[in-house]
């Protein structure tokens, strides 16, 4: 019995100590790598958009960076020109994160953007419309650095959405169309009868 407890208790010994030690378990390297892919990807919405701190492109995106687009691909430089003009356009923009998921070195972001259109960055004058759009990004971030992206939203419920929120201006701006139309063409028709009376007379 005695020798029986003392096989135990040395049996025991290394497991004790195994449990006794003080250390913490590492996260795998690719587990790390992710949070700080996440974290890029975050500044993105916080910082950039946001907040309109446009100089952090400079620190998280590639020289080389490539946005594919449906039918043409943009540089950094294009990229940050349409962030610059979406900020003009709605400058209350606030782009929320619904879903983050990383995988390897790619980010995708499911992404809700609300703002008012009272600025004149998107190449017609502010008109009032309050936007409120989902969409989803991918990015490919290497070595700290976005390099590409890839990203989709319903660009018809932003348009029905600008169409639904003016459709009382719209509908006035037709009608005057249809007037100034009407009022030209019986102009028109009224100098035609005059110059045939004069070419009669």
């Amino acid at each position: 019995m005695g020798k029986t407890f003392l096989l135990l208790l040395i049996s025991l010994v290394p497991v004790c100590a195994a449990f006794a030690t003080d250390t913490v378990p590492c996260l795998p390297d690719g587990a790390s790598q992710e949070a700080k892919n996440k974290a890029v990807a975050v500044r993105v919405f916080e910082e950039i958009f946001n907040q309109g701190k446009f100089q952090v492109a400079d620190e998280i995106y590639a020289k080389d960076f490539v946005n594919h687009g449906l039918h043409r691909n943009a540089n950094l430089q294009e990229d940050q020109a349409a962030v610059h003009a979406e900020k003009k356009a709605f400058p209350d923009l606030k782009m929320t994160v619904d879903l983050m998921v990383a995988e390897g070195d790619l980010i995708t972001v499911v992404w809700t953007l609300r703002g008012t259109h009272t600025g004149s960055g998107i190449g017609f004058p502010p008109t009032g419309v309050k936007l409120e759009l989902r969409g989803i990004t991918v990015w490919r971030i290497d070595d700290g650095k976005i390099r590409e992206e890839w990203t989709s939203f319903d660009q018809l419920r932003a348009a029905r959405q600008f169409v639904t929120q003016l459709k009382w201006q719209l509908m006035g701006f037709l009608f005057v169309m249809v007037i100034l139309g009407w009022a030209f063409c019986r102009a028109i028709r009224r100098l035609r009868r005059i110059q045939a009376a004069k070419a009669t007379s």
